[in-house]
């Protein structure tokens, strides 16, 4: 059943898969791409995870720990289709990289461990798609683990996603004994000889028969209930046939009504198949999802569609920094990137040159003479593009929306032990910054020292790790701290503040007032983790000034200057979930400017903060450990300690499953600490639960001040 890498594929859009392989740590994701590079003959030889032998998981950290880190992007054929295929980190710490990867996809495969169904960066990654609108089929994989249950999982899947679960396959055998699937849409069954044989087709198994026609019965009537023309056949023949079953499954699929599930064994080469040909079935090409939008230099918005003919806009989500150059990865939306092109990055304004165009597999690449739209490839001899960077023909600019950076939450002090190291260490910080936009680097101005943040305490040491092994480097690292925020638990009203500065000439006059309250009556734990800047999720600016008392382009202004206001709080965090409204002003016929409002908006409302009884909030994570049950008691008494608030606790297979929120700086050596409870047997994964305020949560009120 193996194909040719090589074999004739269609030059047209239509015949595009871009996806991703999404799911929790150690679901399989890696070892499904494994398979899907094998069985497509992209790859020769079957790589296996344990043996540091993958072809996405190529850096020597990856193959150290054993998961994936960095989003690595491969391309295989199936069918006369050329698949574009992410494999994605599933480590809740490198969650950025599945966001900029997910900003370029057209679809996605979730994996789902059939043992453990959806687990908690499973639902992280399920909604970060949500978000950006991906369609998405699911595999339940390791359907040949003890205790594997497909019912089980995909309950966990309708559950816990909130998602109709449309299931097309019914397994061969349980645990051990799994051999193939019986295909509820052909009636037909699928089994797999041995390890890494291929498949036989024939009829369904008399033993099974009765079950299969009930769920091919019970498929229909959940697709009936979705799709008016697969109804519409349902009411007449009380049937749907196989032709329009598939076509309902493509469109809820595409819509996301409905969610076609598949299961195999990923590890023994059982299932991969059958994914494919629903990738190809039911996952959109380039050309079905919307065109991609972006904006004009005079800010209205403009379509181009997926089109090898019309002009060339591409977006850039991935920028490498190595020592043999910078390849920057990008998604070509319409038109045809030619090597020698000459592109215009629309965001700057600069004329770069393609020098070479390479079509990646993970670490290894096949040039190429020309990407057209709907490609992912690499390019090689950019000089200064970055990461979100918009790469169109000079003739007809335009800028997409870049992927959005997550704010770090995790900073530890990095100095280079030996002094003439220092030049080296900020060039490898400034190497490590341009790969991964997620991790920021700056200059404490108290200590003098060099900071490094990021998502988590695993991010940061990977990141120092590729400085002391890519850079040779002897880096010394602090202590971790997580990066506060501070909210309005109390608020002020009618605060005026008078902004007037006359040295000679024209001068500045601004009068405002400002109310200021708490955005959410109580401080969002699962909300927003940003600071200042525009489109900051955690503030919302209004105006209820009348009689044009503040002309309509100054109240920009004050908007803009409490924006700015909001980078530093007065506990000295950054300023989050609050409310802000304008009630009055005046002005000066004269000495009233848009610069004079925007500085009296930033200093009113750092006054008025100063009046307020404000929260300081830390960073929460979602924990889910799981414990042998004779350890239970001993584990939980311990995240109390921590702080931690238990949400949940159940008994599956001889384990407990604990699941608590715990302020994430209370995580720091708990890996140590769990395996020293449990004798080397708990595990635990956490996800980003947002912030919640920090000791006890007590609003801190400078002295003085709150009554103002």
């Amino acid at each position: 059943m193996r194909t040719d890498l090589h074999r004739h594929i269609t030059d047209s859009p239509t015949g595009v898969r871009n996806l991703g392989i999404l799911a929790h740590v150690d679901a399989g994701k890696t070892t499904v791409t494994e398979r899907i590079l094998y069985v497509t003959g992209a790859t020769h030889k079957r790589g296996e995870v344990h043996d540091g032998t993958t072809v996405t998981d190529f850096d020597p950290q990856e193959r150290d720990r054993g998961i994936t880190i960095f989003a690595a992007a491969v391309s295989c054929a199936w069918d006369g289709h050329r698949i574009h295929l992410i494999d994605t980190p599933g480590h809740v710490d490198f969650s950025d990289e599945v966001e900029r990867s997910l900003r370029v996809l057209d679809g996605a495969i979730a994996v789902f461990d059939a043992v453990a169904g959806v687990e908690p960066q499973s639902e992280s990654v399920w909604r970060q798609a949500d978000r950006h609108g991906v369609p998405r089929i699911a595999f339940v994989n390791k359907l040949d683990r003890a205790g594997a249950d497909l019912d089980a999982a995909v309950a966990s899947i309708r559950g816990r996603l909130g998602v109709v679960p449309l299931v097309v396959q019914l397994p061969i055998g349980r645990e051990d004994a799994f051999t193939g699937v019986v295909d509820l849409l052909r009636m037909r069954s699928l089994v797999w000889a041995g390890d890494g044989g291929t498949f036989e087709e024939g009829p369904v198994p008399g033993a099974l028969l009765p079950e299969a026609l009930r769920r091919r019965r019970s498929l229909e009537e959940a697709v009936a209930e979705l799709h008016p023309l697969a109804l519409e056949e349902f009411c007449a023949d009380s049937a749907i046939s196989g032709p329009t079953l598939a076509a309902a499954l493509r469109d809820l699929t595409r819509t996301g009504e409905g969610v076609v599930v598949l299961c195999g064994a990923a590890y023994r080469d059982r299932g991969i198949e059958p994914l494919l040909d629903a990738v190809v079935a039911y996952l959109p090409s380039p050309p079905d999802v919307p065109p991609v939008r972006g904006t004009l230099a005079d800010g209205t918005v403009q379509e181009r569609p997926a089109d090898p003919e019309a002009p060339a806009v591409a977006l850039v989500f991935k920028v490498g920094a190595t020592a043999a150059g910078r390849p920057a990865y990008l998604r070509v939306y319409s038109g045809t990137i030619r090597k020698g092109d000459t592109v215009l990055d629309a965001g700057t304004g600069r004329t770069e040159r393609i020098g070479r165009i390479l079509r990646v597999q993970a670490d290894r690449s096949t040039e190429v003479d020309r990407a057209v739209a709907g490609d992912i490839v690499a390019v090689v001899g950019l000089k200064a593009v970055r990461t979100g960077a918009t790469l169109c023909t000079p003739s007809a600019p335009l800028v997409l929306e870049p992927p959005s950076v997550a704010d770090p939450v995790v900073s530890v002090a990095v100095e280079a032990r030996r002094s003439a190291d220092a030049g080296r260490l900020a060039s490898a910080l400034a190497r490590l910054v341009e790969e991964d936009p997620s991790l920021v680097v700056r200059a404490d101005p108290e200590t003098g020292q060099t900071v490094l943040s990021g998502m988590g305490e695993l991010h940061l040491e990977v990141a120092v790790e590729r400085i002391r092994r890519t850079h040779d480097l002897d880096v010394g690292v602090g202590r971790p701290q997580v990066a506060y925020r501070e909210t309005v638990g109390r608020g002020v009203s009618g605060l005026l503040y008078r902004h007037v500065k006359q040295d000679g000439g024209a001068g500045q006059f601004a009068h405002v007032v400002l109310d200021v309250e708490p955005l959410h009556s109580v401080p969002d734990a699962a909300g927003d983790a940003g600071g200042a800047g525009g489109g900051t999720p955690g503030f919302v600016f209004g105006s209820a000034v009348v009689g044009g008392r503040v002309p309509r382009e100054y109240v920009r202004a004050v908007e803009a200057g409490c924006r700015d206001a909001l980078s530093e709080g007065p506990l000295g965090h950054p300023v989050t979930g609050l409310r802000v409204t304008l009630t009055d002003g005046a002005t000066h016929p004269k000495d009233s400017s848009e610069m004079a409002f925007r500085t009296a908006g930033r200093l009113a409302l750092r006054e008025a903060l100063r009046s307020c009884a404000m929260v300081l909030l830390e960073p929460v994570v979602e924990v889910t450990v799981v414990v042998p049950g004779d350890s239970a008691g001993g584990v939980l008494g311990d995240l109390s300690a921590r702080r931690g608030r238990v949400s949940g606790s159940a008994a599956r297979g001889g384990t407990v499953v604990i699941t608590a929120t715990v302020p994430l700086a209370e995580l720091f050596g708990y890996a140590t600490r769990l395996r020293g409870r449990t004798r080397g047997r708990g595990t635990f994964t956490t996800r980003a639960a947002g912030y919640a305020p920090a000791a006890g949560g007590a609003a801190l009120v400078r002295p003085g001040t709150a009554d103002r």
